[in-house]
């Protein structure tokens, strides 16, 4: 499960007030078995990520569709996917040199591997910008793990799957892109 965190950092962050969710999707990083996260103060949702508040979060990672078609045994249509859910306290970190330094550690780590931008902590736009953003740090305490990926078959339509989820996570991810990019 860490690793689907690690590999898939967007998580979508869901709080309650009054009744109502508030989602936001932020990434988050994994460190020291927390989740450190930061988000615009004028996000209705940072005043939730304050104060020890209970909050959820999934992750998800890659999925798609299973046609039958692919097994060399008799089987039924179905979805396979990787999903994460947690559930924790968050508290705010009030500390602007805290939040400096993790903006500039999130930073490092989504650059990875290449590290083609290092954010510089001399940078006046990273300065000028702080007192817009709040840190917060989520302390799971409960993990669930929602992987579905065809494990109940035999190795060969095992292996037939893992190659239809990238195989159809890449062509639809282009087809996507391809429509959006041409409006």
């Amino acid at each position: 499960m860490v690793k689907v965190l690690k590999t898939y950092p967007l998580a979508t962050v869901i709080s309650v007030k009054d009744n109502q969710p508030l989602i936001t999707h932020l990434p988050l990083i994994y460190e020291n078995e927390k989740l450190v996260g930061h988000i615009d103060i004028n996000n209705p949702q940072a005043q939730l990520l304050k104060n020890n508040n209970d909050i959820t979060v999934i992750f998800g990672g890659p999925e798609c569709y299973i046609s039958p078609s692919i097994y060399s045994t008799t089987q039924l249509p179905t979805w396979n996917y990787i999903k994460v859910h947690l559930k924790g306290k968050v508290k705010g970190i009030e500390d602007k040199a805290a939040l400096k330094q993790s903006l500039i550690s999130m930073t490092e780590f989504l650059e990875a591997p290449h590290h083609q931008y290092v954010l510089d902590a001399n940078n006046p736009r990273l300065d000028a910008n702080l007192k817009y953003i709040e840190m917060f740090e989520i302390t799971i305490t409960n993990w669930e793990g929602k992987f579905k990926l065809s494990q109940d078959k035999i190795p060969t339509d095992i292996e037939a799957a893992r190659q239809e989820l990238i195989r159809a996570n890449q062509i639809s991810i282009e087809k996507l892109l391809d429509s959006i990019f041409k409006m």
